[in-house]
């Protein structure tokens, strides 16, 4: 059974899924929910996420620290994990990714697999960019990937 929480942010409210002590999922559409998952603002997980996301939005924090457990297949797992890897205020393209999982033609497949992310901001796939430095796709619009993309550029200027 998932376990999920929400937290306000300055992008709105966010929820936040936890199953077996692991994250398994950030959302922003709260509609459709399973009627399994129980609401739980006490699961260690979900309240050490909401804290460092909290951080995260504040410029504090510019890793997360958080047991994961994202589904998919091997291919989108390989493509989150080396997602998961862009230094804050950093970008690579969806080439890139494609090149560094050994897979140098895939870089559509790369974008397919960040569109599905189920765990966005945490697996940072907006700083996932189109080869040309442009800022490319993101499932939660491209208003929100920019505005994630100045926030991180802000605070690395402020330090």
């Amino acid at each position: 059974m998932e376990h999920i929480t929400f937290i306000a942010s300055p992008i709105g409210k966010i929820g936040l899924a936890a199953e077996d002590g692991k994250l398994v999922r950030v959302f922003f559409d709260a509609s459709g929910l399973p009627e399994q998952w129980l609401r739980d603002d006490a699961e260690p997980v979900l309240a050490e996420a909401g804290r460092q996301l909290n951080a995260y939005f504040a410029g504090e924090r510019k890793e997360f620290d958080l047991p994961l457990a994202p589904a998919g297949s091997d291919f989108s797992r390989s493509v989150l994990c080396e997602t998961e890897k862009i230094p804050y205020g950093e970008t690579v393209s969806y080439g890139g990714i494609a090149a560094r999982i050994g897979k140098p033609n895939a870089a559509r497949a790369v974008g397919g697999a960040l569109h599905k992310n189920p765990l966005p901001i945490v697996i940072p796939c907006h700083r996932v960019t189109a080869a040309d430095g442009k800022p490319g796709g993101y499932a939660y619009g491209l208003q929100m990937k920019k505005m994630l993309l100045r926030l991180e550029k802000h605070f690395l200027a402020r330090s």
